[in-house]
């Protein structure tokens, strides 16, 4: 594979990537439905453009570098096992967010784990990877602290369970010009060993 030059680096487009789960169509109808609801009770900050997921890292990067990364993110997944993600309840982060709480961290640790085994592909002078510390489906965000506090109130008590099988991950990417993702690939999980040769990030 040829090394990419500086002069073709600096002509390049810096790309924001967001690695996600999608969650089941069903489950996520579901969890749609509850976004909707509180937007009609409340008339608050709500992701009503934005699809129910759980991310795992957001960076940014070179777009001509996509190509590299496409093919090092199907290897990563080839790897991972489907597991099952159960959801239970809500949680916040005070005094901003209200979210689903995703208990089942275990899987997404690990899979984390396999992702930053890539960050040298995903270093970037814009800014450093943001890998998730935490798993969750973001309801409302943004929250004023009298929003938070009057949202966090009514649904702290409330109760909610999902659960579906995560079986691959997707990659959504953007540019300045455009404020809506696009998929630039879907890379399920196969659990097949990777050979260290495959793995390999700077053969």
């Amino acid at each position: 594979m040829q090394n990419i030059t500086l002069a073709e680096i600096a002509s390049d487009r810096q790309i924001e990537y967001v690695i996600i789960i999608n969650p089941s169509d069903a489950l996520r109808n579901k969890i749609v439905r509850i976004k909707e609801d509180i937007h009609l009770k409340y008339n608050e900050n709500i992701l009503l453009n934005t699809r129910p997921n759980i991310r795992l890292v957001k960076f940014f990067n070179w777009e001509k570098t996509e190509d590299r990364l496409i093919d090092h993110l199907k290897l990563t997944a080839m790897e991972m096992p489907p597991f099952k993600v159960s959801l239970k309840d809500y949680g916040s982060f005070p005094s901003h967010t209200l979210f689903i709480n995703v208990i089942s961290k275990a899987p997404f640790q690990m899979l984390t784990s396999n992702l930053r085994r890539l960050r040298p592909l995903i270093k970037s002078p814009v800014a450093e990877p943001n890998f998730a510390g935490d798993f969750y489906i973001p309801l409302a965000v943004k929250l004023s602290l009298p929003q938070y506090e009057k949202i966090w109130k009514d649904y702290r008590s409330r109760r909610f369970t999902g659960h579906f099988i995560a079986d691959s991950i997707l990659l959504l990417k953007r540019d300045e010009r455009n404020k809506n993702y696009q998929i630039a690939g879907r890379f399920e999980f196969m659990n097949l060993p990777v050979s260290p040769k495959q793995g390999e990030l700077f053969a």
